[in-house]
């Protein structure tokens, strides 16, 4: 096919570059050329940032950066760099903070103008092609800026180092010698510290639809992960109830695909009815992970099938044939968001015939639709009480409803699918690893630990360079971009769980491994924590100390745990202190704001509870391992072998014929027991 434009993006192989790259704008990559014009020819950068699965990068895109008249003054006024956010998170968090500065906010499309040494000066998100929405129009501010630049080149660059200034402060917060409010761990490690942290997130609760706060709703996965750990070491039934209703109504909503299965980004409306539909890996990965715990916990089999069903989506729609996952399906298809996922009922009718009925009061489908004309399927009923009315066992309403979702999704795969980012990220791929090895302990299920040990081969192999994990992104048989803290930290979590699953050491000897490589090349010696690039990568004005658990964990948050389970498997007790610093140091944040710091107050919340260091020695312990690994114990080191291994918590451990299981809490040490009843009393469960 002919295209009048071509630009530098025609080289890249992100799908949102080459999206961009027949755009009369004629955009750069992030690179030396980009620099190096903008330098020569003395002209600011705008530097566009996306992603493929973002529904308003589309918008803008079609309304701007496609228009003749539009690309003319982006190209005679500035250099234009556009860069995939998934592929580089990290020029993505410089210039987001500088945005979130500037206008109090944030998004995507993230649009930032640049001096020409890449200090920002001014950005926003989505301008509209004609002022609207209380925005300036794309091209009155393209005008602006170039008049600024032009006419008070002086007045812009002291703003751009003000702002640069600003942002190295508030990018290592744990590099000042500001006192703590909190400053000794007996202040942190104790109940009184963890009831705040639940009071705060309860405060938040939405008690009627589930989940926290008003429209946009997010999973908030990890708050949900704390509200069960909270209310199964407490018996706090507020913080269980809300946090296991909260799931439900999620996997109830219209945020959930029902049809083919899958989590959407976030939901628009406080009921979950409407969501962003594009799909990522990483919420995949992060809402089977919490539904483990809702399972372990709860026995429900509700969970059960949210965990089959979503691992069933992303091994059908997101593996590569040879491998890995791919990072997202894009929200929109045929230029509208969601049409590949809304039905109108009267094409329902025609798929289902007489099943139309019960089909659609079950899901909420209407003639004059509950979205936009159309008809997302949700639910807000009660199975067992729909059942009744019906005058069906629920067994019977399972069925139906199996049978006619299939019918639904086999019509729906004729229509034009949503465009998959075919990327994979080591990252977001290790966080699968690590669900998949949950949900097979969860559910005793091999399929789930072969796709596990497979897909950490996969990342292992395809990301390494002489022997050492280095990259970040893979596509096409190449690797490249450098790994960020995210993708070491998933990954060495993911090794600790491939331990417990299998038993094969040589997964902590890797986290091992990869732990030392950061504490070389990452570490922030001061504090304890980590920067979010290697200290050797050169192509950014600042090293950034990331700590917030938002759409992801943290990669500290992330560390601080792996510290802790590492320090015990290797008895590397300054990795201990380290965790236990930096988790003191992030106490005066998590009381005030646990929403944002979810996986940091769940490490708080199992240091209080106390590590049970848990063992498992001889022969034939499948069963055994089985049994211990299926019950709900977040705060549980577990190391097992048939064999002694020249690790510290298999010194002075018998290897016998029969499995034994030895469990130390608190730096006390009880006598081996043989089976399940013994083990629940040591543990003093239920």
């Amino acid at each position: 096919m002919q295209h009048p434009f071509t630009n530098e993006l025609i080289h890249e192989s992100s799908v949102y570059l080459l999206q961009h790259a027949h755009n009369p704008v004629n955009w750069f990559p992030w690179g030396e050329a980009a620099f190096q014009k903008a330098s020569q020819e003395n002209k600011p950068i705008l530097i566009s940032i996306g992603y493929a699965a973002c529904h308003w990068c589309h918008v803008m895109e079609r309304e701007s950066f496609e228009d003749e008249s539009i690309a003319t003054l982006m190209n005679d006024f500035f250099v234009n760099i556009k860069v995939d956010r998934e592929e580089r998170p990290d020029i993505d968090h410089i210039y987001m903070d500088a945005v979130q500065a500037i206008a109090g906010n944030g998004g995507w499309p993230l649009n930032v103008f640049l001096t020409p040494d890449g200090k920002p000066f001014y950005g926003g998100t989505y301008f509209p092609p004609q002022k609207a929405f209380n925005r300036s129009s794309w091209s009155d501010v393209l005008h602006y800026i170039h008049d600024a630049w032009t006419n008070r080149r002086n007045e812009i660059e002291d703003q751009a180092d003000k702002l640069l200034s600003h942002i190295k402060t508030t990018s290592n917060l744990f590099d000042q010698k500001s006192p703590k409010l909190l400053n000794s761990e007996e202040e942190v490690f104790n109940a009184s510290f963890c009831k705040k942290i639940c009071d705060q997130i309860l405060k938040n609760a939405d008690y009627e639809e589930g989940g926290f706060g008003n429209a946009p709703k997010f999973p908030q996965t990890f708050s949900i992960q704390f509200l069960l750990g909270y209310g199964c070491f407490y018996e706090d039934k507020m913080a269980t109830q809300h946090a296991l209703f909260s799931l439900k109504k999620m996997l109830n909503g219209g945020i959930y695909d029902h049809l083919g299965g899958g989590l959407a980004r976030y939901s628009t409306d406080n009921q979950w009815l409407a969501p962003h539909f594009e799909k990522m890996l990483y919420d995949n990965a992060l809402i089977i992970n919490v539904l483990c715990d809702a399972y372990q916990l709860s026995g429900d089999n509700f969970f059960k099938h949210g965990i089959e069903k979503t691992i069933h989506f992303c091994l059908k729609e997101l593996q590569h044939e040879r491998g890995g996952f791919f990072a997202a399906l894009d929200a929109d298809s045929e230029g509208e968001e969601g049409k590949y996922y809304v039905w109108n009922k009267r094409e329902i009718d025609e798929i289902l015939g007489k099943d139309t009925r019960l089909f659609c009061d079950w899901y909420g489908i209407t003639e004059n639709g509950n979205w936009e004309n159309t008809n997302i399927l949700h639910s807000k009923q009660e199975k067992d009480v729909f059942a009744s009315i019906n005058e069906l066992s629920l067994a019977e309403l399972s069925e139906f409803l199996a049978v006619a979702e299939q019918k639904l999704l086999k019509e729906r795969e004729k229509r034009s699918r949503p465009i998959t980012d075919d990327k994979i990220i080591l990252g977001w791929n290790a966080l699968f690893a690590t669900a998949l090895c949950k949900a097979a302990i969860a559910l005793d299920n091999d399929q789930y630990k072969s796709s596990a040990i497979t897909l950490y081969e996969f990342l292992q192999q395809k990301f390494s360079m002489n022997g050492q994990v280095v990259h970040h992104t893979y596509k096409n048989g190449v690797a490249k971009h450098p790994a960020y803290l995210d993708d070491y930290a998933y990954l060495i979590q993911a090794a600790i769980y491939l331990q417990e699953l299998t038993g094969n050491q040589q997964y902590l000897l890797d986290a091992q491994s990869i732990t030392l490589y950061l504490m070389e090349h990452f570490v922030q010696i001061d504090t304890g924590f980590f920067y979010y690039t290697h200290k050797d990568q050169q192509d950014l004005i600042l090293r950034k100390v990331e700590i917030y658990d938002s759409a992801i964990p943290s990669g500290n948050s992330i560390m601080a745990e792996n510290l802790l389970y590492l320090s015990a498997i290797f008895d590397q007790k300054e990795w201990h202190q380290q965790a236990n610093k930096m988790m003191v140091a992030m106490s005066p944040l998590l009381v005030k704001y646990p929403s944002s710091f979810g996986v940091w107050c769940f490490s708080i919340l199992k240091q209080v509870q106390g590590v049970l260091e848990i063992v498992i020695t001889g022969d034939n312990q499948e069963v055994l391992n089985s049994n211990i690994s299926s019950l709900y114990l977040p705060n549980k080191i577990l190391q097992r072998s048939n064999k002694f291994k020249a690790f510290p918590l298999f010194q002075h451990k018998e290897f016998q014929q029969g499995a034994m299981a030895y469990v130390c809490k608190n730096q006390a040490c009880l006598p081996p027991v043989r089976n399940m009843d013994d083990f629940k009393e040591l543990i003093k469960f239920g």
